[in-house]
């Protein structure tokens, strides 16, 4: 994919008659004082800095000088109502007649060339920027008045256009004509932008990966809204009522998600009822799949479905889990797992078997997930892109109940597939280290579910971690461990946990008086070893590893 940026100033972005159209589907206006704020600081450090970077905007070819907006529109938007408020300060001297030629010459000037200009056989004024369906009316009073537009009822995003509006008003402070046509060229001559032009919104959407990729983030959730809506009005026979609604339940869906989680989301959703695609190759898959408007309809539905299910399972703190005292109370405990380490592979199951299956069946399903993402993610570190191939086919049988039990997922070739044995998994473990300080947390879910294996109840945030060789060793623990007494560190072997921790660098005879007196079955195991050396740390860490298997076993 050939990207082609290229650096530009706002004044530059606007010039030889180019226009700009935000899809009338795309987002509302959203930034607050707190970003407005943060532009007019950087606006104040422009003579010192010479230029401020604005980052990247996105946009797609339709046309001779004519692009649609697919990222950025909240930049452009806020940047030509710094450059409308200044034209209010001038509009002010005119109305006081001061130098009453000469600036409404400059109005006219900074109208034509960031505004507007008439169109010769209409004489309407042809907006340079237009917004979408709900800002696209209030930002043209905006323009036309230079003043906040009051009506009844205003909605929460065109509040937030006249608010900004009078924001910059009165950050704005010249003394007479010149110096706010001043300002104005500063701005618009000092404020740059990365430009990518694109053909198509496919296009679009692998740039978005690869900035994503590099770290820069922009929003995807707005591609596919795009053409859901588009698709949706190709006939023009939707009512307005209508594409209220469904904006609302795609705003619905954004709240319940977060942006961040949105692209994940729409994955596993399409995973979930059809073959395996690449999050590269989703956009692609999903517009031509929703070639009609009953298609892109029925897909908007489902998403929000499903939405509130892949929430609850991302958050296991969620109101509904502590609200379920049956079947569902145990879900908690493995979601937190698989939260806390990161798995989400899983996700095209369980929101299936979520809606498919009852809660006592669901639950079993989410337990094995769980026993099997312990072995095969975290102990075995084997590939997450043969586990999520192989998720998809168990996803797709249960969408096609050709799978409605958890007993025929575990015992399906896929499944099977993925499930690290049991001498597989206890060679592993037997040398398995964690980065305790960095994961210390991940070590502490780790041991209190061996703790737990015998019918325990602890909570793994009620335990401290506690090193037996101490990860800052005193030279009485270096001379029992040698040279290689930094490399049992992060060993799981060395690590077990108590209530608290004020053992420190204790001596091995001292600490195992403690160990005798504790609950934790682990540490009283390790007060049965005479002393505490490699030779001893690693029969512990075997036997460790045997507990494990039976743990995170499957029957």
């Amino acid at each position: 994919m050939a990207m082609t940026p290229s650096n530009q100033t706002f004044a530059e972005l606007l010039s030889n008659g180019t226009k700009y159209n935000v899809p009338k589907f795309q987002r509302d206006y959203s930034w607050e004082k707190e970003n407005w704020e943060d532009l007019w600081t950087d606006i104040e450090t422009l003579d010192e800095e010479g230029y401020h970077y604005m980052g990247y905007i996105v946009i797609q070819s339709r046309g001779d000088n004519y692009f649609e907006v697919i990222d950025g529109q909240q930049r452009l938007i806020t940047l030509s109502i710094v450059v409308l408020s200044a034209m209010k300060h001038l509009k002010y001297l005119i109305d006081s007649n001061k130098e009453v030629e000469h600036n409404q010459e400059r109005l006219n000037v900074f109208h034509d060339r960031f505004i507007g200009a008439k169109n010769s056989i209409t004489l309407n004024v042809e907006n340079k920027l237009s917004l979408n369906r709900n800002n696209n009316k209030h930002f043209r009073n905006l323009c036309s008045t230079l003043d906040k537009v009051n009506e009844r009822n205003l909605s929460k995003t065109n509040k937030l256009l006249n608010d900004m509006f009078s924001f910059f008003v009165s950050k704005i402070n010249c003394s007479n004509g010149m110096k706010i046509a001043e300002f104005i060229e500063k701005v618009t001559s000092k404020m740059i932008f990365t430009k990518i032009i694109t053909q198509d919104s496919i296009n679009a959407y692998k740039i978005f990966e690869t900035l994503n990729a590099r770290g820069v983030q922009l929003s995807t959730p707005d591609l596919l809204k795009n053409h859901i809506f588009s698709t949706l009005t190709v006939n023009d026979d939707v009512t307005d009522e209508v594409l209220n609604h469904l904006d609302e339940d795609w705003s619905t869906i954004i709240e319940q998600l977060g942006e961040n989680n949105f692209t994940d989301f729409v994955r596993y959703h399409y995973n979930m009822q059809r073959p395996f695609t690449q999050k590269k190759l989703l956009f692609k898959s999903l517009k031509q799949m929703l070639n009609t408007p009953q298609l892109a309809s029925g897909y908007l539905t489902s998403l929000k479905e499903y939405a509130t299910v892949f929430s609850s399972l991302l958050n296991p703190e969620d109101e509904w889990w502590s609200q379920q005292e049956g079947d569902y109370k145990d879900a908690r405990n493995y979601l937190k797992g698989l939260k806390l380490f990161g798995i989400k592979q899983p996700f095209q199951i369980l929101m299936i078997a979520f809606t498919k299956f009852d809660a006592k069946e669901f639950i079993l399903t989410l337990k094995y997930i769980y026993k099997l993402s312990i072995r095969y993610n975290i102990i075995c570190h084997n590939s997450a892109n043969e586990q999520e191939k192989r998720y998809n086919k168990i996803a797709i049988s249960i969408f096609n109940d050709k799978l409605s039990r958890a007993s025929h997922i575990k015992n399906s070739e896929e499944f099977k597939g993925l499930y690290p044995d049991d001498e597989e998994l206890k060679g592993k473990f037997e040398h398995l280290k964690i980065p305790s300080r960095r994961s210390a947390k991940k070590i502490r879910f780790l041991l209190t579910d061996i703790e737990n294996s015998e019918g325990r109840k602890v909570n793994y945030l009620d335990t401290t971690l506690e090193h037996i060789c101490p990860y800052n060793p005193n030279e009485n623990w270096q001379k029992q461990f040698g040279s290689g007494v930094n490399e049992i560190n992060d060993r799981l072997g060395n690590l077990i946990l108590l209530e608290r921790d004020n053992l420190k660098r204790s001596s091995f005879e001292e600490k195992k008086e403690m160990y005798k007196k504790t609950n934790f079955k682990l540490a009283n195991k390790v007060a049965e070893y005479e002393s505490w050396d490699i030779e001893t740390l690693n029969r512990y860490q075997t036997w460790l590893a045997k507990e494990a298997v039976k743990t995170w076993r499957i029957d």
